[in-house]
């Protein structure tokens, strides 16, 4: 495994070439950081499985270079995803649509749709579209950690998560800190009516602005919905501390919690974001704090409203549910 600080041209070609032979690329997204292979490549797909941990019904998504790449992927394109593609791509926002035949079992977890993304990073996309011109597809590509644990936004991180589990063909592409920090918001495009599986920083309110469609909030949280995606587990991105939502901390407890929340004494502070936006950029780095602390549990004072809030408080919501499924 080689660490790629200096992402030149000529590296992301040969980080593309990378994933072309077969091999494993982690790589900066706007969200958090993902580890790609070739989607196309069924025993490339089996060994990122292997190497996250992560159960083979549970399906990925396939990041490609620009909504000119859908109709390859998606066999049925409503005109809602359209518009929706061409508001939110390159961007936080992932469409789980009908299947081609190229979006095979072994991606989809054996469904017939498929989640589709164009996330909004340099580096991201100047490899995605390297990795097409050298006759690649699409890269599917999780987040870069073991499953059912905090995601990565750094590149240091996805090391301390992954450097025992990759061979030295692989690669980590670092493209600095991400800017959003929590995962793409997930549409269910497969029926009428749009549904968000996750949310995620393309907000609920924003879909309602470029639809001109009013959605129920309760559907948007229902994970009953037969569509399987990433993320909807009821337990995920958790530390190995326990994560508690309620109460007071004590002294050597950790602490997550707006900048106008007073520390507790003894209580370690892991961070204090002055906005919601902080507070999501911040938060898996501040749970890798404090497992790196040895600290037991986290307080964390979940954020108020709207907007980025929402996905913020479904990922605390999943982190703090140690009774899970997924890990």
């Amino acid at each position: 495994m080689r660490i790629i600080s200096n992402c030149s041209v000529s590296a992301l070609a040969d980080a593309a070439k990378t994933l072309i032979q077969g091999n494993l690329v982690a790589f900066p997204t706007e969200t958090v950081y993902g580890l790609g292979t070739d989607a196309s490549n069924k025993d490339a797909v089996t060994r990122l499985y292997a190497v996250k941990g992560r159960p083979s019904d549970h399906p990925l998504i396939v990041h490609i270079s620009s909504d000119a790449q859908l109709d390859k992927w998606a066999s049925e394109i409503p005109k809602y995803s359209i518009k929706l593609a061409r508001n939110f791509w390159p961007g936080p926002m992932t469409l789980i649509l009908p299947r081609t035949s190229l979006a095979q079992d072994f991606i989809t977890g054996g469904q017939n749709n498929v989640g589709l993304r164009v996330p909004e990073h340099t580096v991201a996309l100047a490899l995605l579209k390297e990795f097409e011109k050298q006759g690649g597809l699409g890269i599917a590509a999780p987040s870069a950690n073991r499953f059912g644990k905090v995601s990565p936004t750094t590149a240091d991180a996805v090391c301390d998560e992954l450097s025992d589990y990759l061979s030295k063909r692989d690669l980590i592409l670092d493209g600095g800190a991400c800017a959003v920090g929590v995962e793409s918001t997930i549409i269910d495009c497969t029926k009428k009516k749009p549904t968000i599986l996750r949310p995620g920083a393309v907000t609920k309110e924003a879909i309602e602005d470029t639809l001109g469609i009013s959605m129920d909030f309760d559907s948007l949280t229902s994970v009953s919905n037969q569509v399987k995606a990433s993320g909807v587990l009821t337990s995920h991105y958790a530390p190995r501390a326990k994560v508690v939502l309620s109460g007071v901390p004590n002294a050597g407890d950790g602490l997550i919690a707006l900048a106008s929340y007073a520390t507790p004494a003894g209580v370690v502070r892991l961070a204090e974001p002055r906005t919601n936006e902080e507070y999501a950029k911040n938060l898996y780095e501040a749970f890798r704090l404090a497992d790196h602390k040895g600290l037991q549990r986290v307080f964390v004072i979940p954020p108020a409203g709207s907007g980025i809030a929402i996905a913020i408080n479904d990922r605390l919501a999943k982190s703090a549910n140690t009774k899970s499924d997924s890990i």
